[in-house]
């Protein structure tokens, strides 16, 4: 059975038993076809819908998609995401934000961010200047800005944590 959050607040369960579809105890006739043009076509319960994925983020298990030009994410949870999280492993919350840690000797330039901050995977922190480059330090997923040690126009070690995250 696979769990499905729609737009994290509509949850579905959905399973295949031998080619029928059942979604939330209830028998859905289903048929799901790509089409040549990158379209997908989707017959659910005698109504026809359009459907073409905006993005997919395999790592998370989440899939943007555009229906009839209405846009939804879903987080899909497989059994063994669902086992995990009963016995209190669930990874998405085990992962820890790592400090923000300087790769090289060198000048902070700039500090892009503040206390409090929240940032995303690939958010710019802090311009580093070594061996004459300017160098942006991007985020390196999800968090929030929690101290900031790096001062700006001063010399910093390599391995120097430049910033906390939480």
């Amino acid at each position: 059975m696979l769990q499905v959050s729609v737009n994290e607040k509509n949850n579905y369960a959905i399973t295949n038993d031998e080619g029928q579809w059942v979604l939330n105890d209830t028998n859905a006739d289903l048929d799901i076809s790509m089409q040549p043009n990158g379209l997908i076509s989707v017959l659910l319960n005698g109504k026809s819908y359009t459907a073409i994925v905006e993005k997919t983020d395999r790592k998370n298990k989440e899939i943007t998609i555009r229906v009839n030009g209405q846009q939804y994410t879903a987080a899909i949870k497989e059994p063994i995401d669902q086992l995990l999280t009963n016995m209190g492993m669930d990874l998405k919350s085990m992962q820890k934000a790592e400090p923000v840690k300087a790769p090289m000797p060198g000048m902070i330039l700039k500090v892009l961010v503040e206390p409090g901050q929240v940032v995303n995977k690939g958010d710019g922190l802090i311009i580093l200047e070594a061996m004459k480059m300017e160098n942006m330090l991007k985020a390196a997923g999800p968090g929030t800005v929690k101290s900031i040690r790096a001062v700006e126009r001063t010399a910093v070690e390599k391995g120097a944590v430049l910033i906390e995250m939480e």
